[in-house]
């Protein structure tokens, strides 16, 4: 096994967590972390008011967000937004 699903209390964004895990006698922490991106604004990618252009817009913003992102870091997951959010959750772990 290995990856496991653990819950965690509300974590707010930016919010970092430490998580220790020992397997047999050796111990071993991971670092992760929930950013918050703002995809919904007007910029250069908000030429159109249907949805597709504005679907393509949003997840090109967050392309670019990830992109440049600290390559220490590294993408686990992206979680889905409310419904018209103006911002997407994004959850990092700290590469080793």
């Amino acid at each position: 096994m290995r990856e496991i699903n653990l819950p965690l209390p509300f974590v707010h964004e930016n919010e970092q967590v430490e998580i220790k895990v020992i397997i047999g006698n050796k111990r071993k922490i991971q670092n992760y972390k929930i950013e918050t991106f703002r995809w919904e604004f007007e910029d250069e990618l908000s030429v159109a008011n249907d949805s597709t252009s504005i679907t393509l817009a949003r997840i090109l913003r967050l392309k670019k967000s990830i992109e440049s992102y600290d390559k220490s870091w590294e993408l686990i997951q992206i979680f889905a937004p409310l419904e018209n959010s103006e911002y997407i959750r994004v959850l990092y772990r700290k590469r080793e």
